[in-house]
């Protein structure tokens, strides 16, 4: 008799951003992928990647057996400072330009951290502008 027991399924997860501030995806953002198994466990860093042309990230790591939450951390100020004061320019208000100057970005950096069940795949879309963000549970 074999004393294996069948591995429960892991869960996956994928991302996206698109910059709403010019509707278009947002190329060359580093993305980090961590996980932990129970709320009060350590955060364990898994690796990353970098969104692609269309703003995917289609290769993060896979997550470890047991995990039960997930944080992805989106190093936008790169991004940001990449545009100088023209993607402001292009906002209606243009409020960068009355609030910051060329080099400040508001957003640095953001993490977004959800919960996962065992087999399931976790498609989490960042909709990012220079003065706000939000996230959702895509397909």
């Amino acid at each position: 008799m074999s004393t294996e027991t069948a591995a429960s399924p892991r869960s996956s997860v994928s991302t996206h951003i698109l910059d709403t501030s010019i509707g278009r995806p947002a190329e060359g953002v580093a993305i980090t992928l961590a996980a932990r198994a129970g709320s009060g466990a350590a955060w364990e860093t898994l690796g990353g990647s970098s969104t692609d042309a269309d703003g995917r990230c289609k290769d993060l790591p896979a997550l470890p057996e047991g995990t039960t939450h997930v944080r992805l951390d989106f190093e936008t100020e790169a991004y940001f400072l990449k545009f100088d004061d023209k993607q402001a320019d292009a906002q209606q208000d243009a409020p960068a330009n009355r609030d910051s100057g060329p080099q400040d970005v508001f957003f640095p950096e953001v993490a977004i951290t959800f919960a996962v069940k065992p087999g399931e795949h976790y498609h989490v879309p960042l909709l990012l502008n220079p003065f706000g963000y939000s996230v959702y549970r895509g397909s």
